[in-house]
């Protein structure tokens, strides 16, 4: 046998590294929805995440239908019509440095592949406020946690929505994690009778995607290595 074959745990790693790097953030979305069989097989695979203590802090509401349509429309009433922002969690006090840098890398991608003009903030509103048209997604999940665990259950949360999306990919089906969502966290918690126990944490809108859009069409960029970690041996 030769020597080169390859090792089952070198094809996981390939599998899990193709995902990672098809996944992208989807902006626009075909109106076809996902069938319950796929979603369910998702949340399957996302519930294995790992979490503090074992304690599974996340809860999830999936739209579909009629339900996301008249979710799509509250909170794009909300938005538009300047209501405040409700967060349950601190927003970043700030972008600056290399966070900045790279924000502004992103965002200008986007506004580049839509040609919309550098400084038209018109235009950066307008698309601001696709966020809470979910982009045209049939579907929409929102992640909640609970508020006893604070922090450290939205970092758990965290975890599964990376695990939702991952899972996602590999049944064809394109995401979008939307911190916006959780920008109007009362709005959100009205909509669906939560508890004031229950913490939004951000939501994922998902679906097929309309890759022929041109808001489909860029990647962003990944700092390396060498810009994240530091070795320490010594």
């Amino acid at each position: 046998m030769s020597s080169a074959a390859p090792k089952p745990e070198q094809d996981a790693i390939t599998v899990l590294e193709d995902l990672m790097a098809a996944r992208f953030s989807c902006r626009s979305f075909k109106a076809e929805p996902v069938p319950r069989a796929t979603i369910e097989r998702i949340l399957t695979s996302a519930q294995k995440t790992a979490s503090w203590c074992n304690s599974q802090p996340w809860r999830v509401e999936i739209t579909s239908g009629a339900a996301t349509e008249a979710f799509r429309k509250v909170m794009y009433a909300a938005a538009s019509g300047g209501k405040p922002a409700s967060g349950d969690f601190p927003f970043p006090r700030e972008y600056k440095g290399v966070y900045l840098d790279r924000r502004r890398e992103s965002g200008f991608q986007l506004y580049n592949a839509l040609e919309i003009e550098r400084g038209d903030k018109v235009g950066y509103a307008r698309q601001a406020l696709e966020n809470y048209n979910l982009f045209g997604a049939p579907h929409v999940a929102i992640i909640h946690s609970d508020e006893a665990l604070g922090t450290y259950g939205a970092i758990d949360c965290g975890g599964y929505v990376t695990s939702f999306m991952l899972a996602a990919q590999a049944l064809g089906v394109a995401t979008v994690p939307q911190a916006a969502l959780a920008f109007h966290a009362d709005v959100v918690r009205q909509h669906f009778g939560l508890g004031d126990d229950r913490k939004v944490v951000c939501g994922i809108s998902f679906g097929y995607a309309d890759l022929g859009h041109k808001a489909n069409s860029y990647r962003t960029t990944r700092a390396s290595i060498a810009d994240t970690v530091r070795f320490v041996d010594e």
